[in-house]
């Protein structure tokens, strides 16, 4: 194994690749297509790394949470569209928290239809519509992050992943 990089501002490639125990060759081994040439670049910050490049390096280092920092941190497009989902939390937790969401969006479904039901929102609606938006964002993160969730235990071999894949894909 090559020489550990003892720099103190490491990029998340590099720090990613250094917890799986990899150097650069050995990355680029199981990166396939991507040289070490290019992944010295990319942890430098000579260049950007590319949206195929980031998704086979969150494959191989086990870090499905790396696309969503790529899409959120470096493409222009996701920095506008793309929530950042935060993965520090556990199961139960974001349970608990979609849960929480559902409840708080169940009080306001009444608001939402009464808001939509002439296809116009008023001025006077705008600020239930904006609370009822916000709800459905923390849904939707919520949402990502059991997905980010689910794939970290996948790739961790903690989840079945032949089983998840068969019934995931028939639903």
């Amino acid at each position: 194994m090559g020489r550990k990089s003892t720099k103190a501002n490491k990029n998340i490639y590099q720090v990613l690749r250094e917890e799986c125990g990899l150097s650069r060759e050995e990355a680029e081994k199981r990166l396939v297509f991507i040289t070490a040439d290019r992944i010295v670049k990319i942890e430098s910050g000579r260049v950007q790394a590319q949206p195929d490049e980031v998704k086979k390096m969150s494959e191989v280092y086990g870090q499905p949470a790396l696309c969503n920092h790529f899409c959120t941190k470096e493409c222009e497009i996701g920095k506008k569209y793309v929530p950042e989902v935060k993965l520090d939390t556990n199961l139960s937790q974001i349970v608990l928290e979609i849960l929480s969401s559902l409840n708080s969006l169940q009080k306001g479904k009444e608001r939402l239809i009464e808001i939509s039901v002439d296809g116009v929102i008023a001025d006077s609606e705008i600020p239930d519509f904006i609370e009822i938006q916000k709800e459905l964002d923390n849904i939707s993160m919520t949402v990502n992050a059991l997905k980010l969730w689910a794939e970290k235990k996948l790739s961790e071999g903690k989840i079945n992943r032949e089983l998840y894949d068969k019934l995931y894909d028939n639903n």
